[in-house]
């Protein structure tokens, strides 16, 4: 930077950074701030040779644009978010499964009422994702019969329910 440049910069401070700095106190509420940002804004300019070679006067609304343009940088900033980084992610939040441990205890004692062959179905079926072939194969019946037993163990199941307060 030569002593053009720096008289230059010191017009440019002299000329608009008390009316810059008013400016950013009015967007920020914060004079300690404005001090950062006119003084990053006179380092833009300084960075900018084009800038520093115009006259001071036509530069005002380059710095007033350049400050809000900051402000607005510096709100979205992580620090501004007091978003402080840490070494390891904090565990995930697990939903409460209390209401599904009850559930299933609630369709373990209505399956305990059920007869054997209904249950063995419904448990290979829907327990076991077993289709109706292979719970015949496996049951060594009739896929007919499993359809059957199928049907009428899942309405037991629904009314053992129903006794027990479990509505749809």
């Amino acid at each position: 930077m030569s002593v053009d440049d720096d008289s230059r910069l010191a017009a440019l401070y002299d000329a608009h950074g008390p009316s810059v700095w008013r400016y950013v106190v009015h967007l920020t509420g914060d004079p300690a701030a404005a001090d950062d940002i006119v003084q990053e804004a006179l380092l833009l300019a300084w960075r900018s040779p084009h800038i520093l070679a115009q006259e001071p006067a036509s530069t005002r609304s380059w710095m007033f644009t350049v400050a809000r343009n900051l402000v607005i940088d510096e709100a979205r900033s992580a620090r501004r978010r007091h978003e402080i980084g840490v070494a390891e992610m904090p565990e995930r939040v697990q939903h409460d499964a209390t209401d599904a441990l009850f559930e299933s205890l609630l369709v373990e004692e209505a399956l305990v009422t059920l007869s054997l062959e209904h249950r063995a179905v419904i448990v290979h079926a829907y327990y076991g994702g077993c289709s109706i072939a292979e719970v015949a194969r496996r049951l060594g019946v009739p896929e007919g019969t499993v359809k059957s037993r199928l049907h009428y163990g899942l309405r037991a199941l629904r009314l053992a329910l129903q006794e027990k307060g479990v509505t749809r």
